[in-house]
């Protein structure tokens, strides 16, 4: 099991006019989470793609417990619990202090640069091993 978390100060132009945070944005936090992740094992995003391989989101998902607010630190912890031969699922939980506000999942897919799906790289592979 792959895990990393990450701080976000919520921003004012992260808000609605209710002053609660607009429910796309979650979806930026958990991409933020996932590249700390990533960093976190020797296997940046960059390095990724500079050796031609992708990670577009194929699903997402979150459910909204409670609203988070302007000025809020939250953190954001993200599990990559399973993965296949050429997938990759991540869980998600948002907390501000203990309070659970959020979770979600995403779904993901090694692609090349002209889209096809491909095996993930070796490297990615035995960070991976090594880190769970």
């Amino acid at each position: 099991m792959l895990t990393a978390s990450v701080e976000v100060r919520v921003r004012y132009g992260e808000t609605d006019k209710m002053g609660i945070v607009y429910h796309a944005n979650y979806l930026t936090w958990f991409e933020i989470a996932r590249i700390e992740l990533l960093d976190s094992i020797g296997c940046p995003y960059k390095s990724l793609e500079e050796n031609g391989f992708f990670l577009p989101v194929l699903s997402c998902q979150v459910t909204f417990r409670r609203p988070a607010h302007f000025d809020d630190l939250l953190r954001v912890v993200v599990v990559i619990d399973e993965s296949s031969s050429v997938r990759i699922k991540a869980d998600y939980e948002v907390f501000r202090d203990d309070e659970l506000l959020a979770t979600g999942k995403t779904t993901h897919a090694f692609v090349s640069g002209e889209g096809k799906v491909v095996r993930p790289p070796r490297s990615f592979l035995e960070r991976a091993k090594q880190s769970s």
